[in-house]
């Protein structure tokens, strides 16, 4: 039997016109995404959205409005399950305190699991510049806004 996995994502874009990435190392495995991750059990979209801000950039977000939710199939890159994504455009309601890097993977400490955040300009926003096919479709679909 295939399980589903669930995943929600914010689209925190700032008064610079530049989007939030996060940059990851979990057990060898890098990838670049939008700030988010796996709902759990017993939990609605939209708390789970907020509790991956806090947990991942210790900041609370308000969420705007629905952006994206995944329409293909997509195979998850880590286990047999298929991934269904969810992503809304957000804002933060505090200023973010985080370190925010420059180039992608400049980790602060070595560990499993590393995480470091990026602003990258939305003007210069690529598919080449996130990992998940998913995370590439939003960007296509924010290319597409920006014309």
């Amino acid at each position: 039997m295939y399980n589903f996995n669930v995943r929600v994502y914010g689209l925190l874009i700032n008064d610079n016109n530049e989007i939030l990435l996060s940059d990851e190392q979990e057990y060898g495995h890098r990838f670049i995404k939008f700030p988010g991750g796996g709902l759990e059990y017993g939990e609605g979209l939209i708390d789970g959205l907020k509790r991956e801000f806090v947990e991942e950039c210790f900041a609370e977000v308000e969420v705007l409005s629905h952006f994206y939710t995944t329409d293909f199939f997509v195979k998850s890159a880590f286990n047999d399950s298929q991934i269904l994504s969810v992503y809304y455009i957000v804002k933060n309601i505090e200023p973010l305190d985080l370190s925010f890097k420059v180039i992608p993977y400049d980790f602060d400490e070595l560990s499993d699991i590393m995480q470091a955040f990026r602003w990258v300009k939305l003007s210069e926003l690529t598919e080449d510049d996130v990992t998940f096919p998913t995370d590439k479709r939003v960007v296509r679909m924010l290319m597409e806004e920006r014309k």
